[in-house]
């Protein structure tokens, strides 16, 4: 049987951890900060040509064109399936 989450959750889930901290910290996604930007390696291409918006917690890579929020990064960095990452994050967040 597939896993359920509410939109809300999944909303809270993907607004309460930092996508800065989660790469850098709990991933621990080779990062930088790179002329005032923190920058991190694409998970998706190995590329360093990412950034961060903090103000909307999204990161995107401009070498694949692939946007991320904390979720789809969990996906991608750990090679996870949607309901993985966010059992994952869930644990991580203490959202409920």
């Amino acid at each position: 049987m597939t896993q359920r989450y509410s939109k809300i959750l999944l909303r809270k889930l993907r607004n309460s951890i930092s996508i800065e901290m989660l790469i850098a910290d709990i991933l621990k996604q080779p990062s930088k900060i790179s002329e005032g930007y923190f920058r991190f390696l694409c998970p998706t291409c190995s590329e360093f040509n990412t950034a961060v918006n903090p103000k909307t917690n999204l990161a995107r890579c401009f070498g694949c064109g692939k946007n991320y929020n904390p979720i789809d990064m969990v996906m991608s960095a750990k090679m996870f399936s949607f309901t993985q990452s966010v059992d994952y994050l869930l644990e991580i967040a203490n959202v409920k």
